[in-house]
């Protein structure tokens, strides 16, 4: 059993980040939902299959930072993905490092300041 089994990233303006998510990862987000007061966007997801659902969370709880849990997001180019944020600005903090199992791990900032790992297996 997986234990985590859903993820809220943070962020001040979500249009802002879905544009950025949407863009570095290529993905597209549902509609913009309201829970208890604040906005989300979820990331796809499908029922059954591995790993845990998230979403973009705008509201007064909701703090960016760079301190906290680190959330990795799996890619299958981590180049395209590091070359696709630095286009829109943002910052790598750690570069393409090489793993033990040939894998490869990266950190970025995100529009909204929060920092990011990416991981490619």
């Amino acid at each position: 059993m997986n234990i985590i089994a859903h993820v809220e990233i943070p962020v001040r303006d979500l249009a802002r980040a879905m544009t950025f998510y949407s863009t570095v990862f290529e993905i597209t987000f549902s509609d913009i939902t309201s829970i208890h007061g604040n906005r989300m966007a979820f990331f796809p997801f499908t029922e059954g299959q591995d790993g845990a659902s998230g979403a973009l969370a705008e509201g007064e709880i909701y703090v960016p930072t760079h301190q906290g849990a680190l959330l990795y997001l799996s890619v299958n180019d981590i180049d395209a993905v590091l070359q696709r944020a630095t286009n829109l600005g943002q910052q790598i903090l750690l570069p393409k490092t090489a793993l033990d199992d040939g894998g490869f791990v990266a950190e970025i900032e995100d529009s909204e300041g929060n920092r990011i790992a990416v991981q490619m297996l």
